[in-house]
């Protein structure tokens, strides 16, 4: 879409456990929880980064919600299983610090550092739910990471 900014203020993540992705994004990834939000008694939580208050992410659990489906749960639980169900990418200003912090905390490694021919450094985890977060990097031109 030529000439229109957008930018995402919200988006729903998928997770097996609620309080499982909670404590990983509160204590590994630093964010903070917001209040829960969830209408006909299903629990979702919301978490944002300190350093974009603006961008929720809001953690639900599909097996909880007595309106999906049998089927659709079973669904998504393959693709939380191959970690192809959700994929977030965080911005980072160094892509290096940012994996030796997650790594330390036991999160599952993807992918090490690597320069990118797109002209970013990034690494990948998976959540406990198995949702692929990539943390990259923007290298200035002529320059390699680490």
């Amino acid at each position: 879409m030529t000439g229109t900014d957008l930018k995402v203020a919200c988006c729903s993540l998928a997770v097996r456990d609620v309080d499982e992705a909670l404590a990983f994004y509160r204590d590994v990834l630093g964010f903070e929880a917001r209040d829960d939000v969830g209408p006909q008694g299903v629990r979702r939580v919301g978490v944002r980064s300190p350093t974009q208050p603006v961008v929720q992410i809001i953690l639900e659990a599909p097996a909880e919600d007595p309106l999906v489906p049998p089927a659709d749960r079973q669904a998504i639980e393959g693709l939380m299983v191959q970690g192809l169900l959700g994929r977030l990418v965080f911005v980072t200003t160094d892509c290096d610090a940012a994996f030796e912090r997650i790594e330390a905390a036991g999160a599952e490694v993807m992918q090490e550092p690597i320069d990118q021919a797109d002209g970013v450094r990034d690494c990948v985890f998976l959540d406990p739910s198995g949702n692929m977060l990539r943390f990259t990097q923007p290298l200035r031109p002529g320059t390699r990471g680490r």
